[in-house]
């Protein structure tokens, strides 16, 4: 072959190679999601969907990841473990997405972590069980304030108020289960005595009976271990039974959508969660206030209610995923994954992120605060 010859088959090749490097640097990121858009954790699912909507859209407008779009590949979970886990497997197998997001309650994300533990693909979960993060997974990642966070927050709470006396009152799903666990854990360590534990079934619709067994334990406090519709139920037959023990929520249920659903048995009672839940509440010198305000103000401009805290979890991991990707600068999945438990000071709705390899969650429940609904909004208890 001639020199000529030689040198333009390798500018063939060197072109080829390029334009092959041009077509994958500009194709669209994917980023699939699965939240529970319907079922009984509709409500979480549903604030989760609209921000990832919405903010997927700002980000592109931005510029997406160092140019590249984000095409966000959704579906409804319905709520169902067995449809997230399928769902799963359709975004890694079929879909072929570069990074998972979802899981809105604690049965769901247990249920995918299996898959992406074999698929070796990037999980941030949006559940709230201290399960999904503890013990460390190695592709899982989680958002959302634990309930362990929330048991410790409501204890420290009621020590403050000296109380000690507490009352559970739980169902049977994953994150209630988690949570009840912990509280029975942590009440010796923390000066707290269970005096009473109930639990109530999926599906029921009225837990009088367990109320009123706690009515008569001598409890001085009144935690429910339960996400989504059941803490309206909860809500409504501690009014009717005019029990007036302080009546503890956790991040399963910090949401306005929980304040529609019990209505006026709402007041009064308390929910741990994110600042967002109160943002009217929150000093501009707040570390996170700024990722807060950015958030709100476009969740309500864009949908005229109230972001919940579950919009702050989806926020953050989209966030989180975003800066993972810029850091990568690729999206070969150990790279990103590597990139995401590196990631230090980041502000976030929920808290300021510290990665880790010990540590797939990154605050502590420092950023959590405790709200109270004061005529139908939440609003921090000093």
């Amino acid at each position: 072959m001639s020199i000529i010859n030689r040198s333009l088959a390798v500018l063939g090749l060197v072109l080829v190679t390029c334009g092959a490097t041009q077509a994958q640097t500009s194709k669209p990121i994917k980023v699939g999601v699965f939240v529970a858009v319907t079922g009984p954790g509709s409500f979480l699912g549903d604030a989760s969907k609209k921000t990832f909507e919405l903010y997927t859209q700002q980000f592109n407008k931005n510029g997406g990841v160092d140019g590249r779009q984000i095409e966000l590949v959704l579906y409804d979970s319905k709520t169902n473990p067995k449809e997230a886990a399928s769902l799963a497997r359709k975004l890694i197998d079929q879909d072929q997405v570069d990074v998972l997001i979802g899981a809105n309650t604690t049965g769901e994300a247990m249920a995918v972590v299996p898959f992406v533990e074999e698929a070796n693909i990037p999980f941030i979960a949006l559940a709230g069980g201290s399960v999904v993060v503890d013990p460390v997974k190695k592709w899982v990642f989680k958002t959302p304030h634990t309930d362990q966070m929330s048991v410790e927050k409501i204890y420290a709470q009621l020590r403050k108020e000296k109380r000690s006396k507490v009352a559970l009152l739980s169902g049977a799903a994953g994150y209630d289960q988690s949570c009840r666990k912990n509280a029975k854990e942590l009440s010796a360590r923390l000066g707290i005595d269970i005096v009473s534990d109930e639990q109530h079934g999926s599906g029921d619709t009225d837990v009088t009976t367990q109320l009123t067994k706690i009515r008569g334990s001598g409890a001085d406090a009144l935690i429910y271990c339960g996400a989504g519709a059941p803490s309206a139920l909860v809500a409504r037959n501690y009014k009717q039974l005019g029990l007036t023990l302080p009546l503890y929520m956790t991040v399963g249920v910090a949401s306005q959508a929980y304040i529609e659903a019990a209505g006026p048995a709402a007041e009064g009672s308390r929910v741990t969660g994110s600042a967002i839940l109160a943002f009217a509440d929150m000093m501009q010198d707040d570390p996170i206030y700024n990722v807060s305000r950015s958030l709100h103000d476009g969740y309500v401009a864009s949908y005229k209610e109230e972001p919940s805290a579950f919009s702050g979890y989806a926020y953050d991991a989209l966030l989180l995923t975003v800066e993972a990707l810029r850091r990568a600068g690729t999206t070969d999945k150990a790279k990103v994954r590597d990139a995401l438990e590196g990631l230090k000071n980041i502000p976030g709705v929920n808290g300021i992120y510290n990665f880790s390899a010990t540590d797939h969650l990154g605050f502590s429940a420092d950023s959590m605060w405790i709200v109270e609904v004061k005529d139908g909004r939440y609003r921090k208890v000093d």
